[in-house]
């Protein structure tokens, strides 16, 4: 199994980190050609315009767009979540635009807003996740077949839609792996 993880920005390295931990082999995509052959791609956190600029200048939009509706799981997390929703509020920033969800970036408040909560998220078992949430998005709204998995509150912080699935969180910054290994175990991977 291979699994790319976005390398432009953000906290991809210890996405790497996590799935190596779970016995993945893992490889860093900066070019639409190192899509190839893999078996699911990490979109992970970082700064989502930033990210969509990147993304843009090494032209990697349409490949991911083609590789995900082609059948290619993806997970995003944090701006990658912003990057995975149909529709951004107030923003007309690029996006792959691949799940059913509108989101709100930066919904928690700024950087010194920051903060860490348990939730709860009923498909990975019993015991509460320590979710690390930076500048963090939620989903304003969902669509068609999204199924939530997670909420903080009444905010929805993560969410998945058939091979996809998003979280408003930081799962790699924790030692806690389940959320990773329900997406390799869920996605068709």
């Amino acid at each position: 199994m291979l699994i790319g993880v976005l390398a432009l920005q953000g906290a991809f390295i210890e996405h790497e980190k996590m799935l190596r931990s779970l016995g993945v082999d893992t490889v860093q995509v900066r070019l639409p050609g190192q899509l190839d052959k893999l078996d699911g791609l990490v979109i992970p956190g970082g700064e989502s315009t930033t990210m969509g600029k990147l993304m843009n200048d090494f032209g990697l939009f349409e490949p991911i767009r083609e590789k995900a509706e082609n059948g290619l799981p993806v997970l995003g997390t944090c701006a990658g979540m912003i990057m995975m929703a149909r529709e951004i509020a107030g923003s007309s920033q690029p996006r792959l635009g691949l799940m059913d969800i509108s989101v709100e970036r930066n919904a928690f408040g700024r950087q010194v807003d920051s903060f860490e909560a348990d939730i709860n998220i009923e498909a990975i078992g019993e015991e509460p996740f320590r979710a690390v949430f930076i500048r963090a998005p939620y989903i304003l709204g969902v669509d068609g077949n999204v199924q939530i998995l997670a909420r903080h509150g009444d905010k929805i912080v993560a969410a998945r839609q058939g091979r996809f699935m998003v979280l408003a969180f930081h799962p790699e910054l924790t030692r806690d792996n389940r959320l990773h290994k329900y997406f390799l175990e869920n996605m068709n991977i």
